[in-house]
């Protein structure tokens, strides 16, 4: 029974001295594989297809309905009525809350971009014997290794489901 251990690693000089201190140890399957880096930026509106979950509109609502409360009532003392005065407020409402929700998320998605290099960059699969296993994981966690999963492989053997 073989076991294999994947962990992610910041691409520096530990992952290099664990791979080494892997190999002091006899453990020659080692395999590393580099991660890409976002090329694109995130886009900022969303489509039919692709949501990240953030909405430009809950605050341009909430102040919308603020101004428009507040337009209907002061629009009995005003030339044009209160419905025009609250459809006024209610549009003038959700412009403002609006804005402000694209300033706060184009701040946060600035930030995100600054901040995306702080993910793991390499992802280290070493197979190895289950004698050999606890040895690795405490290899691979001394050389600050960001995490770390173990799965058992059968090899020469094809599992097949029902």
């Amino acid at each position: 029974m073989q076991i294999q251990i994947f962990a992610a690693f910041d691409h520096n000089i530990f992952l290099e001295l664990a791979i080494s201190k892997l190999k002091e140890n006899d453990i020659r399957d080692i395999y590393a594989v580099p991660l890409d880096k976002r090329k694109k930026d995130m886009k900022m509106f969303d489509n039919i297809h692709q949501s990240d979950g953030i909405s430009l509109i809950d605050i341009g609502m909430i102040f919308a309905f603020l101004g428009g409360t507040i337009g209907a009532a002061r629009g009995f003392a005003m030339d044009w009525g209160p419905i025009n005065w609250g459809l006024i407020g209610a549009g003038s409402g959700f412009l403002v809350g609006f804005a402000i929700d694209l300033i706060i998320n184009l701040v946060k998605r600035k930030k995100l971009r600054v901040s995306k290099n702080r993910g793991p960059e390499v992802i280290l699969i070493v197979t190895c014997t289950k004698d050999q296993a606890k040895q690795v994981e405490r290899i691979m966690w001394d050389h600050l290794a960001r995490g770390l999963a173990a799965t058992q492989t059968s090899v020469g053997t094809v599992q097949e489901g029902t």
